[in-house]
């Protein structure tokens, strides 16, 4: 027996022996943050380790773990990263602060949550009510409400640094935060409020979402009252420009505070700043005024600028803790996204000088660079310099990666489906954001190549002919926005030429403008937006645990006016990704001089027209693949929305499913991630053939409006 036992013990001490010579792995959930924090994909680190990207997939999500001599490759490598992406306020909540009295309950909080990444944290939503009108606590053990300068304030559930990143105000000298919290702030000048703002009485932090970053600054929205309140008119008399005058008594008043303006000036979204210096360091607010436009409805639905300031500043924290602090347009923020999750530069130690300096990030867009001519639109300075004004460039000359607007012609609708009784829309779920996950992008200028190999692993523009390639013509052509067959040599992104190649097309390139240094820099903007989509959803009583039929059925009752944030988050996308070649703006400007847009590092047309074509190669492969399979063809196709003819009026009644049920692979599926659809709109079979014969677009109207009213 006593043998036995020793045995039993020399087998235990030899586990715990080979256990502490393991080395040691972070939680799955950490691994995948440390590689989104740092911009990897699962194939960068697939490729380093000599792993598939399955092995990595299935180490982060727990299912499998590595094993020597990987396994202490991968540990360095998460040991590395967590140097560099500690676990810090924006992945994790605060610890729960002290108790606090009534005197200094400004900075009070109630304990959070457990620690979540807040790309994926959902803010729990909070009453919109003033904790002044709010009903009163059982009567159990009653907790009185902490008071903020002498207003009640209703203790917030949502995770927030302290009183959040922005306020509403509303007239008579408070200002509205998310979860109820209500704050005293001056009322006389622009000058004084922007003080209080910035100092400990406001409390307002926005906290940087990556390490290189910056600290968002405070917003402060200003409703119609507010607006009066601070000597400001309701409408700008300068409706070209949307801007206050240089000589208003409100920017003499900043002017003399030494308080700065940029260049666009006090309009809608003004940003009031001082020059940070080593002592103050950075000194700046945003404001938004309600009644100049800031909130575009397009963006973020009707009447959403009237609701009451405490409903405001909910929706307003919802966004801002989700994706960001608005910084102007839904557009001028998806871009601004980019940045704060993929800062330019880093502080870095000279160990030459001993002095810390300015280092690019790798993986960042660093600083400007001009496109390769076919990738300029027609106002650039490269292309004046080639064509005369006047002149129309051809495919030959210019890159046109585009969004499908398609119709097919009337005359190949098939006897069967004519006797269809629907047309049924199905639209992808943010297409272009989906479009951006993995995709690799140029980082730096672009180089020019005659007669190169065509590799689609490298990001650029090529030019190639791709007229030869017989396609069916019940479905839209994939290398062009009309659908048509290319006529002869265009130009082509590279996911284009590689969806080419994936049909069995020779392709070979005549020259391109390629980018050597590139990398997945829209990642992390993906994942952050997609996870704000999708916990936006599940707020709306949609998840994706849900059914085919169960998702049909909570979309069919998604509340029409509790849409604000999902709205904006799609405007976001968008908005974006179209900023990448933003156009000039301004009666001033004259054709071939430069604008302000091309001195950002994020003015890159070439990364939008990845972009773009990835999305539009996305619908085509999924379409081919229901036509190959089930013999559905679309009768029209606008951007991320297909219309087919149906026997019913629901997508389950054309799209296929396996014998066992399931959706077909590689083809449409229903759901709410990003990439799947939803159900777009439902006409009938002669409203959609009279819409085909007059050359209208089913796609756009099959909603029973205009799409493009919507933003969409």
């Amino acid at each position: 027996m006593e043998n036995e036992q020793q045995s039993l013990f020399a087998a235990v001490d030899a586990l715990l022996e080979e256990a502490a010579a393991q080395d040691p792995l972070p939680h799955p959930d950490e691994r995948k943050r440390l590689r989104e924090a740092a911009g990897l994909s699962q194939d960068q680190i697939a490729k380093a380790l000599s792993v598939r990207r399955e092995t990595v997939t299935s180490w982060e999500t727990g299912r499998t773990a590595p094993r020597p001599p990987k396994r202490a490759a991968y540990a360095r490598l998460l040991e590395g990263l967590t140097t560099l992406h500690p676990v810090n306020a924006v992945n994790t909540p605060q610890p729960p602060p002290p108790t606090v009295n009534a005197v200094n309950a400004v900075n009070a909080q109630e304990p959070l949550a457990p620690p979540v990444n807040a790309v994926n944290a959902t803010p729990t939503p909070a009453p919109t009510v003033n904790a002044v009108n709010a009903p009163e606590a059982p009567a159990t053990t009653p907790t009185p409400a902490p008071t903020v300068n002498g207003v009640n304030a209703k203790r917030r559930p949502t995770p927030l640094e302290g009183n959040g990143p922005l306020v509403v105000l509303d007239g008579t000298g408070h200002a509205h935060a998310a979860g109820g919290l209500v704050l005293d702030h001056p009322t006389t000048t622009l000058p004084a409020l922007i003080a209080w703002a910035l100092g400990p009485d406001a409390d307002l932090r926005s906290p940087r979402l990556h390490r290189n970053g910056k600290d968002g600054d405070p917003l402060l929205v200003l409703t119609a009252a507010a607006t009066e309140a601070l000597g400001l008119p309701l409408v700008l008399e300068d409706r070209r420009a949307l801007r206050l005058p240089d000589n208003h008594p409100t920017l003499k008043q900043l002017a003399k505070g030494k308080w700065q303006l940029t260049r666009r000036g006090f309009g809608p979204w003004p940003r009031v700043y001082r020059p940070a210096t080593p002592t103050t360091g950075r000194q700046c607010v945003q404001l938004a005024v309600l009644p100049w436009g800031a909130l575009d409805p397009r963006a973020w639905g009707e009447d959403t600028a009237e609701l009451p300031a405490p409903e405001l500043a909910e929706l307003l924290t919802t966004y801002a803790a989700r994706v960001l602090t608005p910084r102007g347009s839904t557009a001028v923020t998806g871009l601004e996204l980019m940045t704060a999750l993929r800062p330019p530069t880093r502080a870095a130690r000279n160990p030459q000088t001993n002095t810390w300096e300015s280092a690019p990030v790798a993986g960042s867009l660093v600083r400007p660079v001009d496109p390769a001519p076919p990738e300029a639109p027609d106002e650039h300075p490269v292309v004046a310099a080639l064509y005369p004004r006047a002149h129309q460039r051809t495919p030959d000359q210019v890159l046109d990666e585009e969004a499908y607007d398609w119709i097919r012609d009337p005359e190949l609708l098939s006897d069967a489906e004519c006797t269809r009784t629907h047309a049924v829309g199905i639209d992808v779920n943010m297409a272009f954001a989906a479009a951006a996950n993995r995709l690799v992008v140029g980082l730096g200028p672009a180089v020019h190549a005659s007669r190169p190999r065509f590799d689609p692993k490298t990001p650029g523009c090529w030019l190639a002919d791709l007229s030869a390639l017989d396609l069916d013509p019940r479905l839209p052509s994939p290398f062009t926005p009309h659908g048509r067959r290319p006529a002869g040599p265009a130009w082509y992104a590279t996911p284009t030429l590689a969806y080419a190649l994936e049909l069995g097309h020779p392709v070979e390139p005549a020259e391109a403008w390629l980018r050597p240094d590139n990398g997945p820099y829209l990642d992390a903007w993906y994942t952050r937006l997609r996870d704000a989509y999708v916990a936006t959803m599940a707020d709306l009583g949609v998840t994706p645990a849900l059914s085919e039929p169960e998702f049909l059925t909570a979309m069919a009752a998604l509340p029409s006016g509790n849409k604000q944030v999902l709205s904006a988050i799609k405007s976001t996308v968008k908005g974006g990704i179209g900023k990448l070649r933003e156009r000039p703006q301004g009666a001033g400007y004259r054709h071939g001089e430069p604008w302000p847009a091309l001195e950002r590092p994020t003015w890159r047309p070439d990364i939008r027209a990845a972009v773009i074509s990835t999305a539009r190669v996305n619908m085509h492969r999924k379409m081919l693949k229901i036509a190959t399979a089930a013999g559905e063809y679309p009768i029209a196709v606008l951007s991320d929305c297909a219309v087919y003819l149906s026997d019913g009026p629901s997508p389950l009644d054309f799209l296929p499913h396996t014998p066992e049920g399931k959706p077909l692979p590689g083809g449409f599926r229903l759901g709410v991630s990003p990439g799947m659809v939803k159900h777009e709109g439902t006409q009938s079979l002669l409203w959609a053939v009279q819409m085909l014969d007059e050359g209208l677009n089913p796609a756009r109207h099959i909603k029973g409006h205009d799409a493009a009213a919507d933003g969409e």
